[in-house]
């Protein structure tokens, strides 16, 4: 688990400062996103065809909620993948690609003018 991550469940009352969010708030966008992540997935899994049963491969270093986690403390810090990929333990090329995964799920869970008051400045 993320130093991050281990931080906001010791601490919940700051986890707007670090974050934007309620602790309660982001509980609940946890849930919400890891369900519409799972359906994503379910749906992509349904028009492969497979030779090969599914399973195998690298899993992921990072679970769900340390790459949602690594989402919001992007727009809320604005900080470098490079430096991002160093506090979740994963390559800067992985916090990128998390990033960009996220970002389209949370828009579709969050009112954008939530979005914006996650993030400090504008991205596009």
């Amino acid at each position: 688990m993320s130093d991050i991550l281990n931080h906001i469940e010791e601490n919940p009352k700051r986890t707007k400062r670090l974050i934007g969010l309620e602790y309660e708030q982001l509980q609940q966008l946890i849930q919400n996103a890891e369900r519409l992540h799972h359906d994503k997935q379910e749906l992509l899994e349904s028009k492969k065809m497979r030779i090969i049963a599914g399973g195998g491969g690298l899993k992921p270093k990072l679970s769900l909620k340390e790459q949602i986690i690594l989402t919001l403390v992007y727009l809320r810090h604005l900080t470098t993948f490079e430096i991002l990929g160093i506090q979740f333990g994963v390559s800067e090329s992985t916090a990128n690609d998390t990033f960009n995964y996220w970002l389209p799920i949370l828009r579709e869970l969050l009112p954008s003018s939530l979005i914006e008051q996650v993030k400090k400045t504008n991205l596009t």
